[in-house]
């Protein structure tokens, strides 16, 4: 049952387009009706490793199982999936022997990481293609190899053409009897997209190879600058990590240390390699270079509550504890304060490792949730809710109690809790196997599905005696749309304009319930349906980014009751948190500009608005990296007395008051 305050907030119904026909619309705010202030929480992100989002995307190497996760053989194979596209799965080994096949091998015994490393003789050596390059700009990679008989040279080749003069190389000089490794530079003169290549050839000596590398020069601490750059303009809050699905089988202890000593293992979630290279330290990091909040995932599948607990000592203790001692060791002797926790991830589901009957995971949480905060009792520990699921393939007793996972959660986990968690992905395949809906309704998903949760989750806790009255606060830590498209990688979907809209939907709707919905992180930033899409050797804001950058910059903290409705509009109002400005958000889906007189009691416009607006030609509309832009924020002036409103725009005004 909705509550009063909510009622104040009910979200804007679509109706028939007959009701803009005069092309203006009348919105009335109050200041002395307001909502709660907005959390600056529900701007957060997440990312995961999945696809091209952190390897490909954030992280900066160029170069794919670098750590010869893979057996290297003569059968040169390496894509199994996405094979026709421009950033095809990697399911073998991506390096190509040069020279004679026999003279590589792949030796298990002193392997420098992982379960072997390639044995290269004299005169033969290792390929990777299909990197991408700049032109002009210097390559900084090394290589660690063991000579097996005291001395070796190896040429390294940076590739970018077919010609004579399409090439740079370098020779390296190895002594000794252990690993050492050896840097080098190269500067290509041409830029190319998908095609360059770099050779390692043992000229002399037979070797053991460990890990090579390859970064562009201008990377930041071993990150894109391109993406980077990008990110800090998305300008998220929060960052969570490391999953998703992927936390479920996840050892945090792989992830820290020398990098290059850190063990590759197979994706235990998605497909591909997971190198190691991206762990708890780059991706504090990570956070620091972008100003957000971090916020760890634990893994409730696979794992175990000392394992957790141990992670928090790692981020937030000191020296005297074992994962701060380990911190400390690895060459950072602040804690970190990681404060924002998740307990698992999508627990109630049959595809999450380590997957168990909601009677056990209740348990489960809980011993997390005691040994976490025995650590640390400062943190702040999202349970895994969802509000529809009840696994009646799997869970014989959920079934028989027709009890969602979210109310178990809520009963038996409510003093193991500081907030609850639901996740939802609205959009085309796979989620809509009919294809495209239309325009409108599209613009609605998000929107209609956080209030179903929102209104859901009022009707569930004010029924549950435990809770007392009660309420438990929401976080959306996964939330976007998602489509068919795997245009750059494993679900590496195209957002046009029609997804801006519809994301700027989903943000008016978390404003309604401003009491409830205390965070959430559009899902998963870059490339994985992500707001930011790369290339090899370019990034781009996509439409949803675009929406996600303008608000977080601009909207105001304290929302404003519009109770009217609009037709296929939706429109939000707030002021901002010192209250001498007045923001208007206006989304418009259909193909007419519209005009907004706006009344606001108690509140009384300087001057002129600021009109923001992203719009574009049409609903299809969308960017591509390296390509000009074609929808992007906009600013203009705009009279107080008729505001106007672009077709097909997510449109916000600025109005500084007396």
């Amino acid at each position: 049952m909705k509550s009063p305050k909510l009622s104040l907030f009910v979200s804007l119904l679509l109706l028939p387009l007959a009701a803009l026909r005069a092309g203006s619309i009348e919105v009335k705010v109050d200041a002395a009706k307001t909502g709660a202030p907005i959390n600056p929480y529900i701007y957060g992100q997440f990312i995961e490793h999945l696809g091209r989002c952190i390897y490909g995307g954030i992280w900066a190497e160029m170069l794919e199982d670098r750590k010869f996760y893979f057996p290297i053989t003569a059968d040169y194979s390496p894509y199994r999936d996405l094979k026709d596209s421009d950033f095809p799965v990697v399911g073998a080994s991506p390096w190509q022997v040069i020279g004679d096949a026999a003279a590589v091998t792949m030796v298990k015994e002193g392997a420098f990481v992982g379960s072997h490393s390639p044995r290269v003789n004299a005169g033969a050596g290792l390929r990777q293609r299909d990197l991408g390059v700049v032109a002009g700009l210097k390559y900084d990679g090394y290589v660690w190899a063991k000579p097996l008989s005291g001395k070796a040279e190896i040429e390294v080749t940076f590739v970018w053409g077919e010609g004579a003069a399409d090439r740079a190389s370098t020779k390296l000089s190895f002594a000794g009897t252990d690993f050492a490794k050896q840097t080098f530079a190269l500067t290509p003169k041409a830029g190319i997209e998908k095609g360059a290549m770099l050779e390692i050839r043992v000229l002399s000596g037979d070797v053991l190879l460990g890990p090579p590398s390859l970064m562009p020069s201008d990377n930041v601490q071993g990150m894109r600058r391109d993406t980077l750059a990008l990110l800090k303009q998305l300008n998220g809050t929060v960052y969570r990590w490391p999953g998703g699905n992927f936390a479920s089988g996840y050892d945090w202890r792989d992830g820290i240390g020398d990098r290059d000593r850190r063990p590759p293992r197979k994706n235990p979630a998605w497909t591909g390699v997971e190198h190691n290279d991206f762990g708890t330290d780059e991706f504090i990091a990570f956070c620091r270079a972008v100003g957000t909040e971090p916020m760890v995932a634990a893994n409730t599948g696979f794992g175990d509550a000392y394992s957790a607990a141990q992670w928090v000592e790692y981020c937030n203790r000191g020296a005297d504890t074992i994962g701060g001692g380990w911190r400390v060791k690895n060459g950072h002797a602040q804690p970190y304060g990681v404060k924002f926790w998740c307990v698992g991830n999508e627990m109630f589901g049959p595809w999450q490792l380590g997957f168990m009957q909601m009677q056990h995971y209740t348990l489960k949480h809980n011993l997390f949730a005691e040994a976490m905060w025995q650590v640390d009792p400062a943190l702040s520990l999202t349970a895994v809710g969802d509000l529809t699921t009840i696994n009646k393939g799997n869970d014989p007793d959920q079934a028989k109690s027709g009890k969602t996972c979210s109310r178990i959660m809520l009963e038996d986990c409510a003093d193991h809790m500081s907030i609850l968690s639901e996740h939802f992905y609205c959009g085309r395949v796979p989620w809509n196997k009919t294809g495209r809906t239309d325009l409108l309704t599209h613009v609605g998903l998000l929107r209609e599905s956080i209030r179903k949760k929102a209104e859901g989750h009022r009707a569930l806790q004010a029924s549950l005696p435990n809770l007392k009255g009660k309420l438990i606060p929401i976080t959306m830590d996964e939330w976007n749309f998602w489509h068919r498209e795997s245009a750059y990688g494993e679900l590496g979907c195209i957002y046009e304009l029609q997804d801006g809209l519809g994301v700027a939907a989903g943000l008016h709707e978390f404003y309604r319930q401003s009491d409830l919905i205390q965070m959430a992180h559009y899902a998963q930033t870059v490339n994985v349906i992500g707001a930011i899409k790369t290339t090899r050797v370019t990034a781009e804001m996509e439409t949803t980014g675009l929406v996600l950058q303008l608000y977080r910059a601009k909207f105001g903290q304290t929302p404003l009751l519009v109770a009217q409705t609009f037709g296929p509009l939706d429109v939000a109002a707030a002021l901002t948190k010192d209250g001498k400005t007045l923001t208007l958000s206006v989304v418009n889906p259909t193909n007419e500009e519209v005009s907004v007189n706006l009344s606001a009691a108690g509140l009384t416009p300087a001057g002129p608005a600021v009109r923001w607006s992203i719009a574009g030609l049409n609903a299809e509309a969308h960017n591509a990296p390296g390509q000009p832009r074609v929808v992007d924020i906009q600013r203009s002036e705009a009279s107080t007395a008729a505001l106007k409103v672009p077709a097909l725009s997510a449109t916000l005004f600025e109005l500084v008051l007396r």
